[in-house]
């Protein structure tokens, strides 16, 4: 189950990071960009630490308040629900 969980974990934060490094590319080159909303969704479902170092590496999305305090906020959930399944689940 653990190793489940874990692996669920990096795929969504390496897809998170991959998503905030496509989208990088295509605003520098004026294209059509990944919805706000597929962003926050992937943050949501347990990308928030891909979807965090994405923003600082690229130097995307780190001007929107809005990003950092739902990727922030998103974390938080993330490690309180992780520390709720380890405790009561081991």
């Amino acid at each position: 189950m653990q190793t489940m969980i874990l692996l669920y974990l990096l795929i969504v934060n390496a897809v998170a990071f991959l998503l905030m490094l496509v989208d990088k590319l295509k605003a520098k080159r004026g294209a059509w960009r990944i919805p706000e909303a597929t962003l926050f969704s992937i943050a949501i479902l347990g990308g928030s630490i891909g979807s965090i170092l994405g923003m600082y590496h690229f130097h995307h999305k780190t001007k929107h308040w809005y990003f950092v305090v739902i990727n922030i906020l998103s974390l938080i959930i993330h490690v309180f629900v992780g520390y709720l399944i380890l405790t009561k689940f081991n």
